[in-house]
């Protein structure tokens, strides 16, 4: 870690990564730690921690220069499955939609569509969208985090399933306001990419949601 002394504070254990909250060279940062998985393969699980920690960075970086902010990358540190990132001081989507006026509400699920419509225009596929990985900052900026998943795509499949996903996240979460949300976005959305392209991925969306219905009906009957 170049020498510097860390003392970190977890914020957050997931499945794939743990983050940390640290000072780092006088600044507040969040480290993204790749935790080992015992079920692989050594190998093969030190070639997908080393993968990921090169991969996300990248996406983050042409996230940003497609106009959607990330928090920006410090340093990373491959042997060690680490990321070293600014620390976005703001809260989680997750914990404001709920509490916002319907106009807020509105007005930030619209910028989210925006954001969106642009990474995926640029062939970005975040690859986890949920209001868990937007933060509105102090200055009224959604950073959009955690590209751990995420992919370089442009086939309709991938941005549908960013959008099922982001679907089924509002429904879970925000189940009374999920429509609203979700039409909201999908304005924004179409103010980017254009009511013909937001038509076709909304019916791969169908698409997907039908395959799942398929699916969890084929389980029952078994």
């Amino acid at each position: 870690m170049g020498g510097t002394e860390l003392n970190s504070t977890l914020l957050k254990k997931g499945a794939e990564a743990s983050l940390y909250l640290d000072k780092w060279h006088g600044r507040l940062v969040v480290l993204k730690v790749r935790l080992a998985k015992k079920y692989r393969p050594e190998q093969l699980d030190l070639t997908i921690r080393r993968y990921r920690t090169i991969h996300e960075p990248q996406l983050m970086h042409e996230a940003k220069k497609a106009g959607v902010p990330t928090p920006t990358i410090l340093m990373v540190d491959v042997e060690n499955s680490t990321i070293i990132m600014d620390f976005i001081e703001g809260k989680p989507v997750k914990l404001l939609l709920d509490r916002s006026s319907k106009a807020k509400r509105q007005s930030l699920c619209q910028e989210i569509g925006l954001l969106t419509a642009k990474l995926h225009d640029n062939g970005l596929i975040h690859g986890d969208l949920t209001t868990s990985n937007m933060i509105l900052a102090k200055d009224g900026r959604v950073f959009f985090v955690d590209f751990g998943l995420g992919d370089r795509s442009q086939e309709l499949e991938a941005k549908g399933v960013d959008l099922h996903l982001l679907k089924r996240a509002l429904q879970s979460t925000h189940f009374k306001i999920a429509d609203d949300c979700f039409n909201a976005f999908l304005r924004g959305y179409a103010a980017v990419s254009g009511p013909d392209k937001t038509h076709d991925v909304l019916m791969k969306v169908r698409e997907i949601e039908k395959r799942g219905r398929y699916v969890a009906e084929r389980q029952v009957e078994a």
